[in-house]
């Protein structure tokens, strides 16, 4: 059978690695966003009832219909291309599943509200649910590095400015760098999280059937507005001051939030890439079987987790793009702006989701090879710590002819094959200076880290204070 033949596709994340069989690819799918959309009619009633516009009973058959399984999805995102969104094929179809087993309760479905309050508030119920397994890896993500910067405090390695050797830094000041992004990642998730609005407005924003339903019924209060607090409660969602229609802060806050994470691992995994790189090989990712196979080349050990993870970092920033450009939505609902936010936003989640599940294994299972970092210390035979020599120099020389002759000494090093220890004691200027131990000394990487070992300190004891508990 042909593709075209098909009457539906699979999404299974055949061409998106990085988020297939990871746990936010549930949350998101199809079922997933149809089940927020009934809990959010489900809300409503429930809300209605606690202001006495809806009878009990009603309450109960609605709740007990609302299942997936109770609706036929496809014919349901078929149907949604006559309205332009899916609410209003399900109102429909959710109508007619609730009055099949009690006309009376079917009345007091959808009443009163509007496509865009029941999306817009499973949007969020959605990205609440994502958030929290993002939020969750991240911790572990941040709990690895910490580790890491803990154990590592003393490794020493080339720091490296513009692809070159520049001078010695630590594993452990790396990976404390990784762990502030990844911390700083984890609060915005937290913030933004807290305050993901319900949506409640009704056609054009002004909640006027709520309220014409309620006068009509002799319910509490002039109208709508009393619906927001037990509405949002019933969601587990903030309650809005306004309906938000066409103030779309909360959707471009959430591509805001989801692109800052994906930067934040996407730094760390990049920075895997390069140091697992075969010349290189200072760290390596933790094995698995058929992990970074290639289908080519035998020998292969491809920095897989390091790949999923930066190809979400460069895909994600451009679905947040398109989320803040919706803020551009025009009159009291917008053509076009809102029913673009959508597929972008959901791709948006489940590639930080999966890039955030991806991390926690990369971060955990990171293999450091110390020796390597040593042996490529020596690449450049001392050149590594010239500024230090430089800084030494100055006073005696002054800076400007300390400079030249290191750089001139680096030069000749390199051409001659021998080593800069041996050709700076021949050099008299040098030689005057520093005696043959002296000039070993100044030579070693391992004695040139700087403030690297303080400031990893730093990094853990915010960390700590972080999480709640000090090292």
């Amino acid at each position: 059978m042909s593709v075209n033949a098909l009457s539906v596709g699979t999404d299974a994340g055949l061409l998106a690695p990085t988020w297939a069989d990871t746990p936010v690819a549930a949350e998101v799918t199809d079922e997933a966003w149809l089940q927020a959309m009934l809990d959010a009619e489900v809300a409503l009633v429930r809300a209605q009832y606690a202001v006495g516009l809806v009878p009990k009973s009603a309450v109960r058959v609605i709740a007990s219909a609302a299942r997936v399984d109770r609706l036929d999805l496809v014919a349901l995102a078929r149907a949604a291309r006559a309205a332009a969104n899916p609410v209003v094929a399900l109102v429909t179809a959710f109508t007619e599943t609730v009055a099949a087993r009690d006309p009376a309760a079917a009345e007091y479905v959808h009443r009163g509200s509007t496509s865009q309050d029941i999306l817009d508030s499973a949007a969020m119920l959605i990205a609440r649910r994502a958030l929290g397994l993002i939020a969750a890896d991240l911790d572990r993500v941040r709990a690895a590095l910490a580790a890491l910067a803990r154990d590592h405090r003393h490794t020493v390695l080339a720091g490296r400015t513009l692809g070159q050797h520049a001078v010695p830094t630590t594993l452990g000041l790396k990976a404390a760098g990784w762990l502030q992004l990844v911390a700083e990642a984890r609060t915005r998730v937290q913030q933004v999280a807290s305050v993901l609005p319900a949506q409640l407005g009704g056609a054009a924003g002004t909640l006027a059937a709520y309220r014409e339903f309620a006068a009509l019924d002799g319910g509490k209060g002039e109208g709508g507005v009393e619906l927001l607090q037990p509405f949002a409660q019933a969601l587990g969602l903030a309650e809005p001051v306004l309906p938000w229609h066409t103030a779309r802060t909360p959707i471009a806050d959430l591509g805001a939030v989801l692109q800052l994470v994906v930067g934040a691992l996407g730094k760390f995994a990049l920075d895997v890439q390069t140091l697992s790189r075969t010349e290189i090989g200072e760290v390596s990712e933790p094995a698995a079987a058929g992990r970074g196979a290639s289908s080519a080349m035998p020998q292969k050990r491809n920095p897989a987790l390091a790949t999923l993870i930066v190809s979400a970092a460069r895909q994600v920033p451009a679905h947040a793009l398109v989320l803040a450009q919706c803020m551009l939505a025009e009159d009291e609902r917008p053509a076009g702006a809102w029913h673009a936010e959508w597929q972008p936003l959901r791709e948006a989640l489940r590639l930080t989701g999966g890039a955030a599940h991806t991390a926690v294994e990369l971060a955990e299972g990171l293999v450091v090879h110390p020796e390597k970092m040593l042996a490529n210390l020596e690449l450049t035979g001392g050149a590594v710590v010239t500024e230090r020599l430089m800084v030494t120099l100055a006073p005696t020389l002054g800076k400007a002819r300390a400079k030249q002759l290191l750089t001139a000494a680096t030069a000749q090093a390199a051409d001659d094959g021998r080593s800069l220890a041996e050709l700076l004691s021949d050099h008299p200027d040098v030689a005057a200076e520093f005696d043959t131990d002296r000039l070993a000394e100044l030579l070693d990487p391992a004695r040139y880290t700087g403030a690297a070992d303080a400031l990893v300190e730093r990094a853990l004891r915010r960390y700590g204070d972080t999480v709640g508990s000090r090292r």
